[in-house]
């Protein structure tokens, strides 16, 4: 059957209530495309977060809309409640990317029907609704939009009721730069409501595999933080990493890289900018541009490794070996980081190390008994079987103002799974932070009540 075309701003009444919609471009080029759908009340805005269909939602609240893939969806019409008027379904591209530069057709699949919506009109636009499903006098119809916003997915999504905070900067911030106050959150979240999984800026820019593996481990994070009672909760993540020439082995095999990807779910879910800041540490040690969802790759072939000079092109170089160094010492990247520390805002400090504290014993027991009444909590983690020192203390340690860190090894880390290392990551965190705030020592505002 030949197809039906519809012109931008025509309709026709569909034959069936199940239905597929499969967006693409006619020549096969052009920038990659997102594709998104709402499920919209009569003010044509979405009733809540979960009406919005994207990558990090795939499917809606009734199942009325299914994202299948990439660039399909199912819709199954006999599942749209009383209330629901409409099913807007959209596209947007990354900046510098436009519309224009594609040749965009929606494809609907309605029984024996196929129904082709050209976009058609859209020049500047980097995001559009393309065609809107909608109820008409008891008869559901299907009309060809191509409206279009310059401005791109956030303005697409705001249009429609969803909230997106898209203001932190784009471009990598240098190790000195200032960071951002501003919450990411990707949806609204009523007073006295769960607080929903964040999404944050870059998340768009993921290929679907590295998108889905991204939102299974959010989704882990959020539920230890959920069980503790800590999600919604805001605060600074900062990725402390020894490189010393004892982890070498954890460098070569890539280990370490596989370390920070791990963690970007927890920043994405507490840091205020959804961002992971990052240090470097030997006998001295270097703070790095944070590490971004977008650009976490590039971060890892450029930063990770154990001698050289680096940086290029994301920061200024830094000498690894005069600066960092080779050796194990701890108090001045832990004296920088309570330096950098204020404002009642909490710090979760994710400590990985092979080792190495057991050489001055008195100085850091001293520096965890003088930080317990500042804003950050000290998670160390142990990697492999080696000797720890004092970190197999801290939850013993008496005189401190509250219980600020805490320790647990793995032999293997690339061996256990993304659900037992947040749950052992994030035990201990929630209770500080209450603890903290009981204390004045962390401002009440960072905390969901």
């Amino acid at each position: 059957m030949t197809p039906r075309i519809l012109g931008r701003g025509e309709n026709t009444p569909l034959s069936t209530d199940r239905l597929t919609v499969a967006i693409g471009t006619a020549t096969g080029g052009g920038p990659a495309l997102d594709v998104v759908a709402f499920v919209l009340g009569p003010d044509r805005r979405v009733r809540n977060d979960a009406d919005f269909v994207f990558y990090n939602n795939p499917r809606s609240p009734g199942a009325e809309v299914t994202l299948t893939g990439p660039a399909t969806l199912d819709i199954d019409l006999t599942r749209v409640a009383d209330g629901i008027e409409r099913i807007a379904i959209g596209v947007s591209v990354d900046a510098p990317a436009t519309l224009d530069e594609s040749t965009i057709e929606t494809t609907l699949t309605a029984g024996a029907d196929t129904i082709v919506a050209p976009a058609q009109g859209l020049r500047s636009e980097r995001a559009a609704v393309l065609i809107e499903i909608y109820r008409r006098n008891a008869q559901w119809k299907v009309r060809s939009e191509s409206a279009g916003w310059d401005a791109g997915f956030a303005s697409l999504v705001r249009e429609h009721g969803v909230t997106v905070d898209d203001t932190p900067t784009s471009q990598t911030p240098t190790p000195d730069a200032p960071r951002s106050q501003t919450p990411v959150s990707a949806t609204p979240t009523a007073p006295g409501s769960t607080p929903g999984i964040r999404m944050v800026k870059g998340e768009e820019k993921l290929s679907l595999e590295k998108r889905q593996k991204l939102n299974l481990r959010k989704e882990q994070v959020h539920r230890v933080l959920l069980t503790k009672g800590a999600a919604g909760a805001t605060a600074r993540v900062v990725l402390v990493i020894d490189k010393t020439m004892s982890m070498r082995k954890l460098y070569k095999k890539q280990t370490v890289h596989r370390v920070v990807e791990r963690m970007i779910p927890v920043a994405t879910q507490l840091d205020s900018d959804g961002n992971l800041e990052a240090y470097l540490y030997g006998s001295g040690y270097a703070k790095l541009p944070d590490v971004t969802v977008a650009d976490s790759e590039i971060w890892m072939d450029t930063y990770i490794h154990l001698t050289g000079r680096h940086g290029a092109p994301l920061g200024p170089e830094i000498d690894y070996d005069r600066q960092i160094g080779g050796v194990n010492e701890e108090l001045p990247i832990m004296n920088a980081i309570l330096d950098d520390a204020g404002g009642g805002e909490p710090v979760l400090v994710l400590f990985f190390t092979d080792g190495g504290f057991h050489s001055k014993v008195p100085a850091i027991r001293s520096l965890i008994h003088t930080a317990s009444s500042r804003p950050v909590f000290w998670q160390f983690i142990g990697l492999g079987r080696n000797r720890f020192g004092i970190l197999t203390e801290l939850d013993t340690l008496a005189g401190r103002v509250i219980d600020n860190a805490g320790f647990f090894a793995i032999d293997d880390v690339d061996a256990m799974s993304d659900a037992d290392l947040y749950e052992q990551l994030l035990t201990e965190f929630p209770e500080w932070l209450r603890e903290a705030v009981r204390h004045s020592i962390v401002d009440a505002r960072y905390v969901p009540r």
